[in-house]
């Protein structure tokens, strides 16, 4: 913003922050027992930026360099952000905190299907919190792990092959892409 963002003065940016702080509670105290996700995504995010030692921000409220975030598809196929939490690292335990709280609030009913990437602590804790959901590893996600196995010669087209197998619109043309 620099010095041409007139009206933002500190006192100013406080008073934001605390509104902010006002609605982000209120939004992760929301009721979710209305909500119904047939599709749940998972990631954690790695945040690159540290503002101050990774030990403090935890105590200052400050993400500790990860977001753990649950995204959801309803049956209409409207996606939405369900929740995010900070954590130390993508551990079972903050999985199934994050999990937990989502059932607290109301989120009874178990998703279709769950999708991540190969984190084991994401697969841990919702194995234990939606036993019956089946589970699928995220394609964005495997396929980056597999165009870094490969040499830069070869990845455009081993991304192109991959791409035809998970963008295919049957089972039968996935298979055939994959033969």
């Amino acid at each position: 913003l620099g010095k041409d963002a007139a009206g933002l003065s500190a006192s100013a940016i406080g008073r934001l922050k605390d509104g902010w702080q006002d609605d982000h509670g209120q939004w992760q105290k929301r009721d979710l027992s209305a909500k119904r996700y047939v599709y749940v995504w998972a990631d954690g995010i790695h945040l690159q930026a540290r503002l101050e030692d990774e030990k403090q921000c935890p105590a200052r409220g400050l993400p500790s360099g990860r977001i753990l975030v649950i995204i959801g598809a309803t049956p209409e196929g409207k996606k939405e952000l369900v929740g995010f939490t900070d954590g130390a690292r993508e551990s079972a335990h903050d999985w199934r905190e994050l999990l937990l709280d989502l059932k607290r609030r109301g989120l009874d009913a178990q998703p279709e299907l769950m999708i991540a990437d190969g984190a084991l602590g994401f697969w841990k804790a919702a194995g234990e919190v939606w036993p019956k959901t089946r589970e699928q590893r995220c394609w964005v996600h495997k396929t980056a792990n597999v165009l870094n196995r490969l040499p830069k010669s070869l990845q455009g087209k081993a991304k192109r092959a991959l791409q035809k197998i998970w963008m295919a619109e049957t089972r039968k043309d996935a298979e055939a892409a994959f033969d």
